[in-house]
Parts: structure tokens; C-alpha cells; sequence
């Protein structure tokens, strides 16, 4: 499943070195976490969610060839500006 969704996403976005994609799995459910390059997402998301979606389903279809269930999940890269203090400063160090 990891490697179906890389190669979608990396054919969608701009900076492909920058997609990382972490699975997590269950007994009966799947978790992927997606993280891309901050000017990407809307490149995945799409108009009204709609890429997104369509990768949504293609996942679900695959699960269910293989008895289990997929979720997944975009996520967004804390900016500088919001990281804590403590690890701003250990980046100084």
C-alpha cells in the first residue's frame, strides 16, 4: 500500500524527494500518513478535495481486495514560527 501511494503522489507533486510516508498498521486497519513539501498539498488536495478523494478511493479499493481497511491521512509540517521554544533551541545548538 506504501508504495502505491508514493508512487501517485510523487508523480502529482513538485518536490518528490520531499514526500515521506509512514504506515501504521492494525489488525483490520491501515494508516498512512502523508507528508509533502508545504506547496504541495494543495497540488494534493485538489479542487474541493477532489484528488484527494479520488486517491482516498483507489486505496479503499485495493483494501478490500485484501480484507482490511485504509485510512489516509495528510499531514501538515509545523513552520518555524510554530515550533516550541525547546525545539528551536536544540536546531541552534
Amino acid at each position: 500500500m506504501k508504495e502505491f501511494v508514493e508512487y501517485i503522489v510523487k508523480n502529482l507533486v513538485d518536490h518528490p524527494d520531499k514526500v515521506v510516508i509512514n504506515e501504521i498498521g492494525g489488525t483490520h486497519t491501515l494508516i498512512i500518513e502523508l507528508s509533502v513539501e508545504k506547496t504541495d498539498i494543495g497540488k494534493i488536495i485538489g479542487k474541493k478535495g477532489k484528488t484527494i478523494n479520488a486517491i482516498r478511493t483507489l486505496l479503499m479499493s485495493v483494501a478490500s481486495r485484501n480484507g482490511i481497511r485504509v485510512n489516509l491521512e495528510i499531514l501538515e509540517e509545523a513552520s518555524e514560527s510554530e515550533e516550541t521554544p525547546e525545539a528551536a533551541k536544540a536546531s541552534e545548538a
